[in-house]
């Protein structure tokens, strides 16, 4: 008896020291999602989570594959004083298996990243991005792209808000 209760802390100790891969999906991977993944990335850092808790973004679509993120969005997290990288990639079946948490910006992609599971254990690891807000109730991070700056704005505040909440959670979760 003894023996399995060490076995099983040990096991606990094991998936603690795990990292944690999250994924931020938009449609094509060049404005919601990078920032996403760059306003995350700095917040982690911030936490002292970095050896934790590890991030990349990806689009539902190929529109942009390997392009840098829209200049718009570049200019509204720079303003903020994030640091902006990354290049643009599509969403593969993969990403199941390499990601922990794939938080989704819309309806429209969520059903898209659903439909590609699998399994059980894959539809799981799928949330929305906006569950995780706590300053704002939108259900959905609007998509910037066809409008002016303050709609680049807007998004940072949602990802702001949204990524501590990811925080939040997987401190919990997940014990960090």
């Amino acid at each position: 008896m003894l023996r399995l209760v060490n076995v099983t802390l040990s096991a606990l100790a094991s998936l603690m020291e795990e990292t944690c891969h999250v994924l931020f999906v938009c449609l094509g991977n060049i404005c919601r999602s990078p920032a996403g993944e760059n306003i995350f990335r700095h917040q982690v850092t911030e936490s002292g989570l970095s050896d934790c808790i590890a991030c990349d973004s990806a689009g539902t679509a190929g529109y942009h594959i390997g392009k840098s993120p829209d200049a718009r969005m570049t200019k509204a997290m720079r303003h903020r004083g994030y640091q902006v990288t990354g290049g643009a990639r599509q969403f593969a079946p993969d990403d199941f298996n390499r990601f922990d948490l794939i938080l989704t910006m819309d309806d429209d992609n969520y059903r898209d990243i659903i439909s590609q599971a699998r399994s059980n254990d894959q539809r799981k690891r799928v949330r929305c991005f906006t569950d995780f807000c706590t300053e704002h109730e939108e259900t959905e991070v609007p998509d910037p792209y066809y409008g002016g700056d303050e709609g680049f704005e807007f998004v940072a505040d949602l990802i702001e808000d949204g990524s501590a909440g990811i925080i939040a959670h997987l401190r919990k979760t997940r014990g960090l």
